[in-house]
């Protein structure tokens, strides 16, 4: 017969090894089999089992058990046998003939009834049952004193599912982060948010559509500033790889050697300084899109090297011998013209006819013009979260300067000249002087093709007397006295309002 002191001691060794596991880098699941397994071979535990609170259903399952002929599948509801009990009444119960106790209904087969049973409640922070560790000792002595043992050993367990619950957490929390901004992301590239409505814009939107349901190359052309990266992010979130990630690089922006190693990764050791392994662009697209812009400044030596993984889908690493595969929906942009660069041997043929499978030509602002409003109404609410929360208004006669200008650099100077004028006035209010005094007025350079005018009602009472001027005179070539016809003034009131009003008077 062992002594107490004797179980004293054993208790002791026996919660070391616990200890032992528990700090161990090892996943949970294996901590609390190889917990179940010191328990039944070094202190004679028999049939042990751990169940964890599910937080579904505010019922415990089967986390781990010491036997191999059990079903997992078993669920313990609140006040459900012993078990259930336990974690009813988050207290120890120890029987010392499981025959004799009514509550035991012996669901898994696991237990020999003959024997005692303890079952100690895994509590965190004292008061939360988060699980239930059960056992049977091989014989029925100093059962109170192995209940308390058991209860500590319960208690170390609680830490590390109190750990696992917080990573779980955490775990949680960034995934719903990022389902999130994916959503977010999403509905900010879906095709109604793409802006315009002009006859060249509505072609793009049914390519889009069109291209977005398979997993072909696809190659956008256009000028600098005619949004090709927009139209890349929306054919990727409206694909079938949207689930996966979008990896862009601007191919200019590089040299060769660091452009391999930004799309291909590196092996550790390399080169100077590839102190660790890298991967590259293309596998960490793996399973989605990568965006290459500026597609057509890449040297003749990397188009080679770019056609294989076109061709194939595989590569290999910088410094590296193993092949790596990958499935990656490819979308290119150039501003540049590639047939051309293919006639005068700057641009290879077949990477050429791989890139150009389905081509999005972007259109340029200047063919575009009547988009201006409502790319502008957008861009001005971005511009007006940046400032703060300022209100910024676009006044008439400014718009009609912005609708007669040939925009050079397309929708990115059309940023770039709202946010001028939202800076330059101080009240948010963007009017034609606001817009002359950035650098832009009636005579700025015209565009080549038809002019998109505004037509004003001269009725609206929403429109105020300084723009209805303006916009009279503007439609009259400045002349004042047909103006002040169409505004049923005479001469001398117009000539009146342009001096009290302040409009700085254009000379024809």
């Amino acid at each position: 017969m062992t002594s107490r002191s004797e179980l004293v001691e054993h208790e002791l060794e026996i919660l070391y090894l616990v200890s032992n596991v528990l700090n161990s880098s090892v996943d949970l699941h294996s901590k609390l089999n190889n917990i179940l397994e010191i328990l039944h071979v070094d202190f004679h535990m028999l049939s042990g089992m751990i169940t964890l609170r599910t937080t579904e259903n505010d019922s415990l399952s089967i986390c781990e058990v010491y036997s191999t002929d059990v079903d997992k599948s078993v669920r313990y509801q609140i006040g459900e046998g012993l078990v259930g009990a336990i974690l009813d009444a988050g207290s120890t119960i120890v029987v010392e003939r499981l025959a004799d106790e009514p509550r035991f209904i012996s669901r898994l087969g696991l237990y020999n009834s003959e024997l005692s049973f303890i079952g100690a409640p895994i509590l965190v922070d004292k008061t939360e049952v988060v699980g239930v560790l059960t056992i049977q000792p091989h014989n029925k002595e100093f059962l109170g004193e192995k209940a308390r043992f058991l209860e500590m050993v319960a208690n170390l367990i609680a830490q590390s599912v109190k750990t696992l619950h917080i990573n779980e957490r955490k775990q949680q929390d960034l995934l719903d982060e990022r389902d999130n901004l994916r959503q977010a992301l999403v509905k900010n590239y879906r095709f109604e948010n793409i802006i315009g409505h002009s006859e060249p814009m509505l072609k793009v939107f049914d390519i889009i559509r069109q291209v977005s349901k398979w997993n072909t190359t696809v190659l956008i052309r256009g000028e600098s500033g005619t949004g090709k990266e927009v139209v890349a992010n929306s054919i990727h979130f409206n694909s079938s790889c949207s689930q996966g990630t979008f990896v862009k690089l601007n191919c200019a922006a590089l040299p060769d050697n660091l452009l391999e190693s930004e799309l291909f990764g590196h092996e550790k050791g390399a080169f100077t300084g590839a102190i660790n392994q890298r991967k590259g662009r293309f596998e960490l697209a793996d399973n989605g899109t990568i965006f290459l812009d500026e597609i057509g400044e890449i040297s003749a030596s990397f188009q080679a090297k770019l056609l294989r993984i076109l061709q194939e889908g595989e590569f290999e690493r910088v410094g590296g011998t193993k092949t790596i595969t990958v499935n990656v929906r490819i979308v290119a942009a150039t501003n540049r013209n590639l047939e051309q660069d293919v006639a005068d041997g700057l641009f290879r043929e077949d990477l050429y006819y791989r890139l150009n499978v389905m081509p999005i030509n972007m259109p340029a602002l200047r063919d575009r013009l009547e988009d201006i409003p409502d790319l502008a109404d957008f861009l001005l609410k971005r511009l007006s979260k940046q400032q703060g929360g300022r209100p910024l208004v676009l006044k008439e006669s400014a718009l009609r300067i912005y609708m007669k200008y040939s925009w050079p650099g397309n929708v990115r100077e059309l940023e770039n000249r709202l946010e001028r004028a939202a800076i330059m006035s101080n009240n948010g209010v963007i009017d034609r002087d606001v817009v002359i005094s950035t650098g832009l007025d009636d005579g700025s350079v015209m565009s080549p093709t038809p002019q998109h005018t505004i037509k004003v009602d001269f009725h609206d009472e929403n429109l105020d007397e300084r723009e209805k001027v303006i916009a009279a005179l503007e439609q009259t070539g400045w002349v004042q006295a047909k103006a002040a016809r169409l505004l049923n003034m005479t001469p001398r009131q117009i000539a009146y309002r342009i001096q009290t009003l302040e409009i700085n008077v254009k000379q024809m």
